[in-house]
């Protein structure tokens, strides 16, 4: 079983940064296949990015060039860098991890975490 947490959502004006986190228990992150995904209000939940080791990192285009997923081992964590915020990157952000590898849809994914919650101001 893995637990997810996610933190480091705020409020932020347009064109700022924001770091979210993702800690997981239970298992390491080293061996499996993590996304990050966001949910607007009144919208359909949308992939975000992942890292997996068979194909590494991969991005939705609307993020591509301004946000970085990367891992950190030591602290069994992954992060989602984001840049140049806009007004429509506002959404609640999950972490999601799952034992398969590759490029995953989003029902590949078992595991999530409750959401942190980023708003961008215009």
């Amino acid at each position: 079983q893995v637990q997810l947490l996610e933190s480091g959502g705020g409020l932020v004006q347009a064109g700022g940064s924001l770091r979210l986190s993702c800690a997981a228990s239970g298992r390491t992150f080293s061996s499996v296949t993590v996304g990050w995904f966001r949910q607007a209000p009144g919208k359909e939940r949308e992939f975000v990015a992942a890292t997996s080791w068979t194909v590494g990192t991969y991005y939705a285009d609307s993020v591509k060039g301004r946000f970085t997923i990367s891992r950190d081992l030591a602290k069994n964590a992954v992060y989602l860098q984001m840049t140049n915020l806009k007004p429509e990157d506002t959404a609640l952000y999950y972490c999601a991890a799952d034992r398969k590898v590759g490029q995953l849809s989003e029902g590949d994914y078992n595991y999530w975490g409750q959401g942190t919650q980023v708003t961008v101001s215009s």
